[in-house]
């Protein structure tokens, strides 16, 4: 299919949910109410009254420490709606897998949901080389792949996945906003990079060479699942690296830390926002050295980059209202995380996804409302979403910060940009949005 002939099928798609809700008295009224017609078994996972969601985590591996806990985020607010109605009286069913961040275990997941629990869409599949692994099956079986749990530029391409779209920063833009920030503030650095072997790396990379690449003088990377890191490091020591970036995930966040204070090498850090949880950090730094570092101190002083409000902004409306859906949840055991903020998030977005797609939803049609009107979704990221026909980009923006013990500072406004060396960034005029009163929000439908 050609990309104007998707085009031309997302629209098509619109159209119909949109004269069916016509037809039928259909309002934008997600949250509690109906639209006014008859609820309709409208597509594969769509009941009169549910609407079944599938997903893939890390459950268990070196890779579930923090990620495991993003479903438990998403179930709570997904309870949350339904405890209002739902979305058009339709309950939301979330299903989740473990795939153990294991790309052959991530296909048998996937095609248990797609095939066995026939979910009308998934969201957000956790992991750069997991979803990379089930991209070709959720596109080919027609399945929105909705809000992937990654930043890679492969989510972005309309073209060859139509059903794909990414949610947050992109790794190249914020390799870009990381490599402005070391131009401005580091320019005489000797820059390091410890990086992912797959796109996480690669594509903050190239992010980074637009701004840094003549102060960069070694590059190492680690393969997931490989934990001894120690020759890396000491590689970055040995080249003379004053200033190390690392777009690592927090358990080699950890692992490099270790291996750091093993030779005695004190750079500054500037993490990736993936693998810069203190609080998680210091779990796996205690953990890792059997007690010999109990806590996050070593990533103190250490820079990093967010997107969304994190759990220690208390004063913070959004962190309000996730504090209020984890306390009321049924499910919920331990404290409120920033990664379970990460999945109330998602699910957030995706209310507001299925809303836009109107009574009745087709799997087009999500797809269709989502291009249409994901755009202007409102919630607590910083920047706007780059949802378009021709877009499947996430989240625009994030701002840079330090880590001091448990929270952060912030180092620069809201900044915003887009992929390519020619996109200047810029500082975002977007003023923070607080959520709604209820706590869910109201999209209306796609015209």
């Amino acid at each position: 299919m050609t990309r104007s002939s998707r085009r031309l099928t997302r629209l098509l798609a619109a159209a119909t949910v949109t004269s069916a809700l016509a037809a039928c008295g259909g309002g934008g009224d997600g949250g509690g109410g109906g639209g006014g017609g008859e609820n309709e078994a409208s597509d594969i996972g769509v009941t009169a009254d549910t609407i079944r969601i599938g997903s893939h985590y890390p459950l268990t591996g070196v890779a579930a420490p923090g990620y495991s806990e993003i479903p438990t985020g998403a179930q709570c607010y997904f309870e949350f709606v339904n405890d209002a109605g739902g979305v058009y009286d339709r309950q939301i069913e979330f299903i989740y897998r473990d795939d153990a961040y294991n790309p052959t275990q991530t296909v048998q997941v996937v095609n248990e949901l797609v095939l066995q629990d026939e979910i009308f869409a998934m969201m957000g599949g956790l992991g750069t080389p997991t979803h990379r692994a089930v991209l070709d099956f959720l596109n080919g079986e027609g399945v929105p792949d909705l809000f992937v749990a990654s930043g890679s530029l492969l989510w972005d391409n309309p073209e060859e996945y139509p059903y794909t779209f990414g949610w947050q920063p992109d790794y190249e833009i914020e390799g870009k906003f990381i490599g402005n920030y070391i131009a401005e503030n580091f320019p005489d650095a000797r820059v390091g990079l410890f990086l992912q072997d797959d796109d996480f790396g690669e594509d903050g990379r190239a992010g980074l060479e637009g701004y840094i690449e003549d102060q960069i003088v070694a590059v190492e990377t680690y393969v997931p699942g490989n934990t001894d890191v120690g020759p890396q490091i000491a590689a970055l020591q040995a080249a003379g690296a004053d200033l190390v970036v690392s777009f690592s995930v927090p358990s080699y966040t950890a692992l490099g830390q270790l291996a750091a204070l093993r030779l005695g090498y004190q750079p500054q850090w500037f993490y990736s926002n993936v693998g810069s949880d203190p609080t998680l950090v210091g779990s796996l730094l205690a953990n890792f050295s059997e007690g010999a570092v109990s806590d996050a101190s070593l990533l103190d002083g250490a820079i990093t980059t967010e997107y969304i409000p994190t759990v220690d902004q208390t004063d913070n409306p959004w962190v309000q209202l996730w504090q209020r859906v984890w306390d009321e949840c049924s499910t919920a055991e331990g404290e409120l995380t920033n990664f379970r903020i990460y999945g109330m998030n998602q699910a957030y977005t995706t209310v507001q996804a299925l809303q836009a797609a109107g009574q009745n939803p087709t799997r087009d049609g999500l797809v269709a409302a989502v291009e249409q009107a994901g755009g202007d979704f409102q919630g607590s990221w910083y920047a706007p979403f780059r949802y378009s026909a021709d877009r499947h980009a996430g989240i625009s923006g994030m701002q840079v910060s330090r880590i001091t013990g448990n929270t952060s500072e912030e180092l620069t406004p809201v900044l915003i940009t887009d992929n390519g060396e020619d996109v200047d960034i810029e500082e975002s005029d977007n003023e923070p949005t607080t959520p709604p009163e209820d706590g869910i929000p109201d999209v209306e439908p796609v015209e």
